[in-house]
């Protein structure tokens, strides 16, 4: 493999890599930053990193590389809960071209900072730059620059660096080289200076709550490299920080020291349950009784219940008669086409339609027809002479 390891070539030299970590509540320690790259290939190589034994690294430690043919970069702050244990992470690289891997085991000692304490911690936010970009050793070592030069501190390290992403930050668009966005939190032994202060005036904070550029008089030294975001600097002042501890005051639910649970006896009471069962369905059954009574009383025993009842028998009668119609079409005709008796001899005359007719192709008006037993109604002459 051509590519080789630059921070493996100091690993052999120094045999382990050493940091240190700080006592401050917010995990302040000193900043270990970790570059794996080599020399230089057109090759996509992508870098694992995990603890050796685990499938994971350490909660402290993170891991950023863009893309294949960028620079990954292992940075992060350990916390006092690590000190005095040696972490060994475990190095993979890949080349996607040749699919060749290589492995090297990375000693990381965690010793204590508390001889060198920082208990003035302030976080800034620079806005045009990217995490990668703000490990690079010459472009921390020009913000760590900037800030000595306001701060004026005889101490002044780097805590810690995480992206705004990591803080709930959204993606930026690709529009003017945009960027994520970095925060930086450095430590120093002195009291901030009076510029760093200048964010905590009424003005300057009634400007940020409106969404203005704050005034600050030292903006102007950071502000040909870095951009920062004045509204969301934090100054944290330990040495004035009250504890939170709290004297737990013992009461009845509290066992004392030594003491043991002790579980109820088994010679409890049995309930009875009868009342209850008869409350949740006695009584919406009696409501529901009472409710049907009174029902009942309205349709049979009044007049507009009884009319009610007999209009909608009669619908219903109705109903069941076009019902059986519809299944049945030879039903017998209706009155108006049966037999008849002839007004003047008596003799039944036959119905209109046979009952082999088929109604289907009746015409609506029949034509006049001489039927038999038919009356001849004879028709009226006019009066005059006939001539032949």
């Amino acid at each position: 493999m051509r590519r080789r390891w630059r921070q493996q070539q100091q690993a052999e030299e120094r045999a382990a890599m050493r940091c240190c970590a700080g006592p401050g509540p917010r995990g302040g320690g000193a900043l270990t930053t970790l570059l794996l790259t080599g020399e230089i290939s057109n090759d996509p190589i992508t870098f694992n990193t995990n603890l050796m034994g685990y499938p994971d690294r350490p909660g402290w430690l993170r891991y950023i590389q863009r893309t294949p043919y960028s620079d990954g970069v292992l940075y992060g702050s350990p916390t006092v809960e690590n000190v005095g244990k040696p972490t060994v992470i475990e190095i993979t690289a890949y080349n996607r071209r040749t699919f060749e891997t290589a492995r090297h085991n990375l000693i990381i000692n965690i010793m204590s900072a508390e001889d060198f304490p920082l208990p003035y911690q302030a976080e800034f936010f620079i806005r045009n730059m990217n995490v990668e970009e703000m490990l690079a050793s010459e472009v921390l070592g020009d913000f760590l620059g900037a800030v000595k030069n306001v701060w004026q501190p005889e101490r002044l390290n780097a805590i810690n660096i995480t992206s705004a992403l990591d803080r709930g930050g959204r993606v930026p668009l690709p529009i003017n080289d945009m960027k994520e966005g970095v925060y930086v939190m450095v430590g120093a032994d002195v009291p901030f200076s009076s510029c760093l202060r200048e964010v905590e005036n009424p003005q300057n904070q009634l400007r940020c709550s409106q969404e203005m550029e704050p005034s600050i008089t030292c903006d102007k030294k950071f502000r040909t490299q870095f951009h920062i975001d004045w509204c969301k600097i934090s100054l944290v002042d330990n040495t004035k920080q009250v504890s939170t501890f709290q004297e737990v005051i013992r009461g009845e639910g509290i066992l004392p020291d030594g003491g043991e649970y002790k579980p109820p006896s088994d010679t409890l009471k049995s309930r009875d349950y009868y009342s209850d069962f008869l409350i949740t369905l006695a009584v919406p059954s009696a409501v529901a009784l009472v409710l049907f009574l009174i029902l009942a009383y309205i349709m049979c025993c009044r007049r507009e219940g009884v009319i009610q009842l007999v209009h909608h028998s009669a619908i219903q009668k109705s109903t069941k008669e076009l019902r059986d119609m519809s299944k049945n079409r030879e039903i017998a005709w209706p009155l108006s086409t049966l037999p008849v008796f002839h007004p003047v001899t008596g003799e039944i005359v036959p119905p209109l339609h046979p009952d082999n007719y088929d109604n289907t192709s009746m015409p609506l008006m029949q034509t006049q027809q001489n039927l038999p037993h038919q009356t001849q109604i004879p028709q009226q002459q006019s009066a005059g002479k006939w001539y032949s």
